[in-house]
């Protein structure tokens, strides 16, 4: 899934990044409820990890306001507010669930599945196809036109992540900040080398490419028909 994570505390916000993308999810980190509304807006997540206790605001007053707007998406409060008022007035405000600090990794994940599973969220990311080309992701496995293509792990973490994003140009920091959880270095052509590397996997030999280059912005993976 892409999940936004709202957290102001950078040590917490680093360790939840990191699980959750070893995990093999997309993450988004806000540091405050504007940068949170600015990442809704860019990134379009599948759901949200929000502190409640922000710079800028109360985090769960940022749930409500989406909920207000209509939005649906599910969103999981975390606090270190321990008495049961709290947590009741945090499921009533439209957190789908509420997990108290400290807590553990592994109760986190579970609590994140089953909200998707609740909601639905995510159940279509089992599976991600574009044009002829397919990615299973539980099995991480990709195939174009029925052949299996040989993939590293980073390979297939870089190719999962441009399908998810699927006609959507990605910029090299971006791609750097989620697949390898890097800061962009002006310096590195990480990126370029690796998605010349899924060119000659996915893209030699076929017809119609799938990946692009939008020079100057970055990347893209669409089929662009004839």
């Amino acid at each position: 899934m892409r999940i936004l994570v709202v957290e102001d505390e950078p040590k917490i916000a680093g360790f939840l990044a990191k699980g959750l993308r070893e995990e093999g999810h997309s993450v988004e980190v806000a540091g405050d409820a504007l940068g949170a509304r600015t990442a809704l807006a860019l990134a379009h997540p599948d759901l949200m990890v929000v502190d409640r206790m922000l710079p800028d605001g109360d985090g769960l007053a940022l749930i409500r306001e989406l909920r207000r707007a209509g939005s649906r998406i599910p969103a999981l409060c975390l606090t270190a507010r321990e008495r049961v008022e709290e947590r009741v007035e945090g499921l009533l405000g439209g957190a789908d669930d509420y997990l108290v600090k400290p807590f553990s990794f592994d109760e986190l994940l579970a609590r994140i599945a089953a909200i998707a599973r609740r909601s639905g969220t995510g159940a279509e990311r089992d599976r991600i196809v574009v044009a002829d080309l397919e990615i299973d992701v539980a099995a991480h496995r990709a195939s174009r036109g029925g052949e299996e293509i040989p993939l590293t792990a980073r390979e297939f973490a870089l190719l999962r992540y441009l399908a998810e994003n699927a006609g959507r140009v990605l910029s090299r920091t971006r791609i750097l900040e989620h697949v390898w959880d890097m800061r962009f270095d002006p310096g590195t052509n990480t990126v370029d080398v690796y998605v010349s590397y899924l060119r000659a996997k996915v893209d030699r030999g076929r017809e119609r490419p799938l990946l692009h280059t939008v020079r100057g912005v970055g990347y893209v993976l669409e089929d662009r028909g004839r």
